[in-house]
């Protein structure tokens, strides 16, 4: 099991805990649903827990819609 540090998580998503969980879900959503995973990970591995391995790497950021 991959640990991924809350620290290393809140960094990249602007210090909002609000905006890391919106982020992780709609990721792991799109993980669950058939999109590439970013991150190596094998097959056993929850959608939940590659979204924030790929936003802890940086390969998932959070942007706002204009």
């Amino acid at each position: 099991m991959t640990n991924v540090s809350l620290e290393k998580l809140l960094d990249k998503s602007e210090k909002s805990i609000y905006k890391l969980v919106i982020l992780a879900s709609r990721r792991a959503l799109e993980i669950a649903e058939g999109q590439p995973k970013l991150v190596p990970a094998d097959s056993s591995t929850k959608p939940s827990t590659i979204a924030l391995m790929e936003i802890a790497e940086g390969k998932v950021q959070y942007r706002v819609k204009a």
